[in-house]
């Protein structure tokens, strides 16, 4: 039973040049319930494999969606709190992780910089956090880690990680209920949606990553999903207005501050909260925008306050970021 969009579709020519020239797969700009600009790549182009049903790559975005799924897991008994600490989960016992309360991991601030780096791995062996299951990581270059005393963010996908399969733990043989109320009765997505994890690893040994499929207008129903909550001041809508209002800055983050590599978005993001960007330059620190970035270029921007969302799934970020991202969520359209 889908979610079926109202749309009040207008042309805009910044956007179709964009689909034209760059590695653009869609774009969707919502506003006040409705679709407002809706385009996808040309046959001629990237159209020629992908259809509104492909399910592409969250990439770095599924970090988002994770702290998502841990708002439900509090909500639904499963976790006390994001205040709670990690040490009641004996995968982990003699690793940074057990002695940090899960907003810290959320806020990308749990004290790993010795350890993990987003760009080289495990820096003991080099090994790469999407590869093997927590469970390696936490006998070998983790085994009787300590956390720094810092605070300071420190961006890894180890600590997403970290934070699914603890609700994986928690919520024991309910985790794909959980996923079912979130995704299928609560978002109504249309097509399958998935996280992936690997098959051969049990789930007590931490085998789930970050990493989500979705298909175009499945995103936004994700996204419209979540727009709602806080809207509606849900329980999970006040644990997204719980971690905005515990975000931290990310300043002292300095190839985010520079925009290096395909993480040009970040210029415009100068704060975090709970696996989300904030802090959007130009926009009042106090407005509620919160954006989810992903490798390639994938990104949903929802302002909570003008009932804005922002919706693009790419190849590689070659595309005009301010004006066809930032600008509408800062001005609409």
């Amino acid at each position: 039973n889908p979610i079926k969009f109202k749309s009040n579709l207008k042309d805009d020519e910044v956007v179709k040049k964009q689909l034209q020239t760059k590695a653009i797969l869609s774009y969707l700009y919502f506003e006040n319930d409705k679709i407002i600009i809706d385009e996808i790549s040309p046959k001629d182009r990237f159209g020629i494999i992908f259809k509104n049903d492909t399910k592409w790559s969250s990439m770095s975005m599924g970090k988002s969606l994770v702290s998502y799924v841990t708002g439900h897991a509090i909500c639904g008994g499963y976790i006390d709190s994001i205040d709670s600490t990690l040490n009641d989960w004996p995968l982990i016992k003699d690793t940074l992780y057990s002695k940090k309360k899960l907003i810290d991991i959320l806020n990308m601030a749990a004290g790993d910089q010795k350890y993990v780096d987003d760009h080289d791995g495990l820096k003991k062996t080099g090994r790469w956090y999407n590869i093997h299951p927590i469970s390696s990581f936490a006998n070998l270059e983790l085994k009787n880690s300590e956390p720094s005393n810092s605070k300071k963010y420190h961006y890894n996908g180890l600590a997403t990680n970290i934070i699914m399969n603890y609700v994986i733990h928690k919520t024991n043989k309910d985790f794909q209920k959980l996923l079912n109320e979130i995704f299928q009765k609560k978002a109504r997505v249309e097509n399958s949606v998935f996280f992936l994890k690997s098959k051969i690893v049990p789930d007590e040994q931490g085998p789930g990553r970050y990493s989500f499929r979705a298909s175009r207008y499945d995103y936004l129903r994700i996204a419209k999903a979540i727009m709602d909550d806080y809207q509606n001041d849900t329980c999970v809508g006040k644990y997204l207005k719980t971690i905005w209002e515990n975000r931290v800055d990310k300043e002292n983050d300095k190839r985010e501050r520079e925009g290096k590599g395909d993480r040009i978005q970040y210029r415009f993001a100068s704060g975090y909260a709970g696996q989300f960007q904030t802090h959007y330059k130009g926009i009042n620190k106090k407005r509620p925008v919160m954006g989810m970035h992903g490798r390639g270029g994938q990104q949903i921007v929802i302002d909570f306050e003008r009932s804005r969302i922002v919706a693009v799934n790419a190849v590689f970020e070659n595309y005009n970021y301010d004006k066809i991202v930032y600008r509408p969520i800062k001005k609409g359209k």
